[in-house]
């Protein structure tokens, strides 16, 4: 076993097991790994674009969920990935960007940051968001990816949200997929083995 772990956050209507299945192709069978599942199979029960009015809850359970099990895994954070897929996807970024000093890695496969409060202007019929974090993630590599017209993550803020990490200081890469889809791609999964093998 490594001295290393992963947390999975599976996506909406998923589950514990289900996320479990990447651990073969992310190279990840030598992890010590944690796969928590969220009441409902849901982490909250709308899109992560929601006023923050109706996402502050659920969030917050989430993100005390996926501190518990970092914390669970009784490593050094900095040997301690965090890896999402969809709606799990978003609530691993909100962890990193809010809780994620001095962690080893996120990875986000198709999602985006949820943010921390609404924002004037509009994306896919909801308000944007504001993304004023002031975490240090100096150390931290983070991967983000989606699909150029994914039906539930906005291109944009898939995009946003790696540059908003790597403004916190972590080493983002950010991977669009061509065409339309919304799930895990050859190339983001490559990618995500690279950086677990590097914990």
């Amino acid at each position: 076993m490594s001295g290393a772990g992963l947390v999975l956050l599976h996506g909406r209507g998923s589950s514990a097991r289900d996320i479990m299945a990447l651990v073969p192709l992310l190279g990840a069978g030598g992890l010590k790994l944690a796969a928590p599942e969220a009441p409902g199979q849901s982490w909250w029960p709308t899109s992560f674009l929601a006023p923050m009015a109706r996402m502050e809850a659920p969030l917050a359970a989430g993100l005390a969920t996926v501190e518990r099990a970092v914390e669970g895994l009784g490593l050094p954070r900095d040997r301690v990935a965090v890896l999402g897929f969809s709606q799990g996807a978003c609530l691993a970024l909100e962890y990193a960007a809010r809780q994620g000093a001095g962690l080893g890695a996120v990875i986000g496969l198709s999602g985006g940051l949820v943010g921390t409060g609404d924002a004037p202007g509009e994306i896919h019929g909801h308000r944007e968001k504001r993304m004023d974090y002031d975490t240090d993630l100096t150390g931290l590599r983070a991967l983000v990816t989606c699909h150029e017209a994914d039906p539930h993550i906005p291109l944009v803020r898939a995009r946003i949200s790696a540059e908003v990490l790597a403004g916190l200081g972590a080493e983002a890469r950010f991977i669009a997929h061509p065409g339309p889809g919304h799930q895990p791609m050859p190339d983001g999964l490559a990618a995500a083995r690279e950086i677990l093998a590097t914990l």
